[in-house]
């Protein structure tokens, strides 16, 4: 089995959400444990970054199997928290074949999708497993094989894996999304979502 390690990135400030994306309600919890239930049975290795809000969030992971990683320097945007946290998972796993990343901001991503990306790795190949929405678009969750790793640990500012995607176009492998890819970044969308798909329980 590949070891590929899942890495949650919610660090951000939510500045367009007005408060934080990480503790709103999904169902009958918040959206950062949520979330957590979801990927939880596609990875026995999970990492969850926290920046602003820290000190609220990680008390709900304490029931979890996730390993909380702090970036002190969130503020400098999702490139850095991407960073620093592919940095701290080498550290812990010296032999890693992959990571596969996503959002706090995507509810809609299910377990199933997950493990399809995982379904078509292949270890060794270099390549970027890539969410594609029904309209086209690629991005997050993503899958980067190890090859990739020295170039992630460079990102910085808000440059994120959406660089990287384009720039390794022809080693990308599609998986198919659906309408799930929709990021949740204001309370007008929170709100549409909540009402549309959050769990009723």
């Amino acid at each position: 089995m590949n070891n590929i390690p899942h890495l949650l990135l919610a660090a951000g400030t939510s500045k367009r959400m007005g408060e934080p994306k990480q503790l709103l309600r999904w169902g009958n919890k918040s959206l950062i444990q949520f979330q957590m239930d979801t990927i939880a049975p596609t990875s026995d290795q999970f990492y969850v970054t926290l920046g602003a809000y820290a000190d609220l969030i990680e008390p709900l992971l304490k029931s979890s199997n996730a390993e909380v990683i702090r970036n002190e320097y969130w503020e400098n945007g999702m490139g850095n928290s991407l960073a620093f946290s592919i940095q701290q998972i080498l550290q812990s796993n010296r032999i890693t074949d992959g990571v596969l990343i996503s959002l706090i901001d995507q509810p809609l991503v299910t377990t199933s999708h997950y493990l399809k990306m995982r379904a078509v790795f292949e270890k060794g190949k270099k390549q970027i497993i890539v969410s594609e929405s029904d309209l086209g678009w690629l991005g997050v969750p993503v899958l980067f094989d190890a090859h990739y790793f020295e170039e992630l640990q460079s990102l910085s500012g808000e440059e994120g894996a959406k660089k990287m995607i384009k720039k390794y176009s022809k080693n990308t492998t599609l998986v198919k999304a659906g309408k799930t890819l929709v990021d949740m970044d204001t309370p007008e969308m929170y709100r549409k979502l909540h009402n549309e798909f959050s769990p009723q329980w």
